[in-house]
């Protein structure tokens, strides 16, 4: 049995009311939520929230099931793992034992049914592996990254700082979308970035942090582009 973990707290400080807010005609949580639907890979998609509205909207989006976040899960200090345990903790001990679960952040427009069902085909296909979730490419060498110093700037890594791109190794970070894991891996704080996890690789323009008010324009300004391209 697989099941999706959508976290989806109420208080969202920079961006007030972030998850359910009206991303280009409706609401940001509901792009997940429908990319978790049309993949047909969940036998219950679950949002775990500490608010009365976000569960509304996402039931009308499409969720299955609503998972209630005690306060002590619901402040702007807890990680993704302690959020995610509890889902399937609360999950299991009211419904039925889960297999796979796949954390889905709510912040997510741009994720696919194709990369959620690579990430699970990957994962099930190689008992070694614990994790599979989405990476992309850094859009410029980080070891040519400056920082700024008494009104200038100074090279962090002075050795690479005069090397040109192509011969720099290429490096990648998280994308914030989704993280396929085994029951057993969410439940025993598995490391995450580790060499038992699978990248699956996502291309820059389909990837973009909501953070601030600017990331959100950015967003938007993008997933409108790429959806007149298609």
């Amino acid at each position: 049995m697989n099941i999706a973990v959508i976290p989806a707290r109420g208080g969202s400080k920079r961006i007030v009311g972030k998850n359910i807010r009206e991303f280009v005609g409706k609401p940001l949580i509901a792009y997940s939520i429908e990319a978790a639907r049309e993949s047909q890979l969940f036998d219950e998609i679950v949002v775990t929230t500490d608010s009365d509205e976000i569960a509304e909207v996402a039931l009308a989006y499409g969720a299955t099931y609503i998972i209630r976040r005690e306060e002590s899960l619901a402040n702007d200090y807890v990680g993704t793992f302690p959020v995610v345990k509890h889902a399937i903790n609360q999950y299991e001990a009211a419904e039925s034992s889960v297999d796979y679960v796949c954390c889905i952040y709510a912040t997510a427009p741009f994720l696919s049914t194709e990369r959620l069902k690579e990430g699970i085909n990957r994962l099930s296909a190689d008992d070694s592996k614990c994790f599979a979730f989405s990476v992309t490419s850094f859009a410029f060498p980080v070891q040519r990254s400056i920082r700024l110093h008494e009104g200038g700037v100074t090279p962090v890594n002075p050795q690479l700082i005069g090397k040109r791109s192509q011969d720099l190794e290429e490096y990648y970070h998280d994308a914030g979308q989704f993280y396929w894991g085994t029951k057993e891996a969410w439940l025993t704080n598995k490391a995450t970035f580790a060499p038992h996890s699978i990248p699956i690789i996502l291309p820059r323009y389909l990837v973009q942090d909501i953070d601030t008010q600017e990331d959100w324009m950015r967003a938007e300004l993008m997933y409108r582009a790429y959806k007149m391209s298609e």
